[in-house]
Formats: C-alpha cells, structure tokens, sequence
C-alpha cells in the first residue's frame, strides 16, 4: 500500500469516527431536549393544578363524567391525586431520574387519562393523549442517548466508585 492510500484511508476513518461522534452527540441532544421539554409539560400540569387546589381541579372533572359509569368519588379521588402524579412523574423525566420508572409510570397515567377521555368519548384528548403515549415511548425506547441526567451522573459515580474499590484491593 503507498503512503498515499494510507493516508486517504486515515482520512476516511478520521471522517467515519467524526461523523458518528456527531450523530450520537445530536442524537444524545435531542434526547435531552424532548426530555426537558415532556418533563415541563407534565411537571407544570400538576403544579399549576396544587397551586389552584388540587380539590377544585377535582370538583371540576365530576360533572364531566357524569354521564359515564365511574362513581363520582373515583373520578373525584383521581382528580385529586392527579395533579400530585403529574408534578412527581415531571420532576422525574425533568431531572432525568429513575427514567424507566418515570417514564413508565407516565405511560400507564396517559393510559387511565385515555380510558377516562374515551369513556367521556372526548376523541380530541384521547388523540392528544396518544401523542403523549408516543414521546413516553420514544424516550423510553431511547435511553441510551439519557447522558445530560441524574441517571446518567449516578451511573457514572457508581462505575468510578467500583473502579476505585478494585484499585484499593489490587494494591
């Protein structure tokens, strides 16, 4: 081989590695981004609703499902421990924290909002719903990009901390 074509294969590899740093580092943004975004959104629904009275959010959703089959007290227990869920599940997917949980739970709170808004045949909600439903999904899907999270942070004191323990016990 001339010092020619390797250096072009030099210059091809170079360009190969560059490329990929680059895909992952949008790719690792991205995530980020949708994370802080959903995480916003989901945190400020529920504080916004504790700040106005979990109670009178609660009182508001009863007569919307009057005409369905669920008793008043569950649908007003449930309008009341929402706002609590939706602040949790926020601050959760904002900080980046215990994500496969977060994002977990926030599935399965979509899919008893989704029951509710289609018992309600409220199809709009019920579509907007699934848009909620999806970007769980994809997070989910797509941890691996979660490096700008407290996830990621204990991770990485967990792995130095076991590296530092089989330094201390191979000297």
């Amino acid at each position: 081989m001339s010092s020619f074509e390797i250096e072009r294969n030099t210059i091809e590899r170079n360009t190969i590695e560059r490329n990929t740093i680059e895909r992952n580092t949008d790719r690792t943004l991205a995530y980020f981004l949708l994370r802080i975004v959903l995480g916003v959104n989901i945190a400020v629904h529920g504080l916004s609703r504790l700040y106005s009275g979990a109670g009178a959010f609660a009182h508001e959703l009863v007569p919307l499902f009057s005409k369905t089959p669920l008793p008043a007290t569950a649908v007003y227990t449930f309008g009341v421990s929402l706002p609590w869920l939706e602040t949790f599940i926020g601050l959760l997917v904002l900080a980046g924290a215990l994500t496969r949980y977060a994002y977990t739970l926030g599935m399965l709170l979509i899919a008893a909002l989704t029951f509710g808004s289609t018992l309600r045949q409220d199809w709009g909600t019920a579509g907007l719903q699934l848009t909620y439903a999806l970007v769980y999904a994809a997070l989910l899907v797509a941890r691996q990009y979660n490096s700008f999270s407290v996830d990621h942070w204990i991770a990485g004191r967990t792995e130095r901390a076991r590296w530092t323990e089989k330094e201390g016990l191979a000297s």
